[in-house]
C-alpha cells in the first residue's frame, strides 16, 4: 500500500542521509587534525618512553623523544604541541623556584622543538603544581592557597617560557588577577606576540586523575583544589571568569574539563565569539581507551566521535591525547 500524503509529508529528512556523498554535502561541522593541540608529558633522561599505566597509550617522553613526537606532529598537520613536565621530587619545593628555571624540563624541551621543528606552535603550562612539594598549583600558607603571591611567581614562570620561545602561553592555575599581570609582564618584557590562552573555567573535577599520576603530583598533593577551581555545578560563573579573563588580555579560553562541561563551551562561544578551547582531560581519554582496549567499544568510532563533540559545542579546538591516533585516521 502506497503511503499517503498524510503519513509522509513533502519534507522526508532522510534524503539528506541516504548516500555517503549527499551527507558530506549537508555535514554541519568538519574535524581535522588542524583542530588538535597534542598534550604532552616530558621527563629528564635520554632515549626514555615510559608508558602512563592510568593513560593506555600515553607514555612519558625525555626531551629527545619529545622532539620525535613533535615532528611526527607536525608531519600529520597537527598545529600545536602542549607540554607539560615530570618534575623530579628532588626539585619540588615550598618556592617552586624550578617552575621559572631557564634550564627546567619544559624550557629545554621548548626550545628543542623549535630547533628541529620551528613551525610547530608550542603551548607551556603555566602552574605550580608540577613545582610543588604540596601538589598545589599555588603557595600555601598556613593551610590556604594565597592568591597575590602566587601570581607573583606565575608571572616569572611565564615570562621564563616566552624566553625560551613559547608561541602560547596556558595559565591553568585559577588564581585571580594572573592574566592581567602575565599580559602586562609579556608586553613591558618585548613578548607582546605571545598568545594566552586562558583556562577561564576550570572546574574542580574527579576527572584530572590520571593527568596527576602522569606528572606525579598524585601523591604529593595534600587537601584538595575547591577553593581556586570551580564548583561543577556554576555555569554562570563561568561565563564571568571567561569575560574578566579576555577583559584582562587572554587571546583565547579554555573550559576544562571537556566532555561534561559542553554545555560551558557552547554558552562561551555564543557569549563572546572569542577562540574557544577544551581540554579532552587525562579521565576521559582513560576511560574511553580503556574500553576500546577492552574491547567494549569501536576505539577509533568512539574517539572521533567525542572528538567531533566539541566542534558541534563551537568550540575551535580541542586538547587530547587522541591528537596523532585521530590525525591519522583522518588523513586516511
Amino acid at each position: 500500500m502506497k503511503p499517503t500524503l498524510a503519513a509522509f509529508p513533502a519534507t522526508r529528512l532522510r534524503r539528506t542521509r541516504r548516500t555517503p556523498a549527499l551527507r558530506d554535502l549537508v555535514r554541519e561541522n568538519s574535524l581535522t587534525p588542524g583542530d588538535f593541540i597534542w598534550p604532552v608529558f616530558v621527563r629528564d633522561g635520554e632515549g626514555i618512553e615510559e608508558p602512563i599505566a592510568s593513560m593506555p597509550g600515553v607514555m612519558r617522553r625525555s626531551v629527545d623523544k619529545v622532539v620525535e613526537a613533535a615532528i611526527e606532529a607536525h608531519a600529520l598537520g597537527i598545529p600545536a604541541i602542549c607540554l607539560f613536565p615530570y618534575t623530579d621530587p628532588s626539585k619540588r619545593s615550598e618556592d617552586c623556584a624550578e617552575a621559572w628555571n631557564p634550564n627546567n624540563l619544559s624550557n629545554t624541551a621548548t626550545r628543542a622543538i623549535k630547533a628541529a621543528v620551528p613551525d610547530l606552535a608550542i603551548m607551556t603550562d603555566v602552574a605550580l603544581d608540577p613545582y610543588s612539594d604540596t601538589g598545589h598549583d599555588g603557595f600555601v600558607e598556613d593551610g590556604e592557597i594565597v592568591n597575590d603571591r602566587t601570581v607573583e611567581a606565575l608571572v616569572k614562570q611565564a615570562i621564563s617560557q616566552a624566553e625560551a620561545g613559547a608561541d602560547i602561553i596556558g595559565p591553568s592555575d585559577m588564581m585571580d588577577g594572573r592574566i592581567g599581570a602575565m599580559r602586562t609582564a609579556l608586553e613591558q618584557g618585548g613578548f607582546a606576540n605571545v598568545l594566552l590562552l586562558s583556562y577561564a573555567a576550570k572546574y574542580a573535577s574527579a576527572f584530572y586523575g590520571p593527568f596527576r599520576d602522569a606528572v606525579g603530583a598524585a601523591g604529593a598533593l595534600k587537601g584538595d583544589k575547591k577553593t581556586y577551581q570551580m564548583d561543577p555545578a556554576n555555569s554562570d560563573e563561568a561565563m564571568r571568569l571567561i569575560e574578566r579573563d579576555l577583559s584582562e588580555g587572554a587571546d583565547m579560553i579554555m573550559v576544562k574539563p571537556g566532555m561534561p562541561y559542553l554545555d560551558i563551551c557552547r554558552r562561551a562561544k555564543d557569549m563572546f565569539g572569542a577562540p574557544t578551547f577544551a581540554y579532552q582531560v587525562s579521565g576521559e581519554y582513560a576511560m574511553l581507551a580503556g574500553a576500546a582496549q577492552n574491547g567494549w567499544v569501536d576505539g577509533d568510532r568512539v574517539m572521533l566521535e567525542s572528538l567531533m563533540a566539541f566542534k558541534r559545542a563551537g568550540c575551535d579546538g580541542v586538547l587530547t591525547y587522541f591528537a596523532p591516533a585521530a590525525a591519522r585516521l583522518l588523513n586516511g
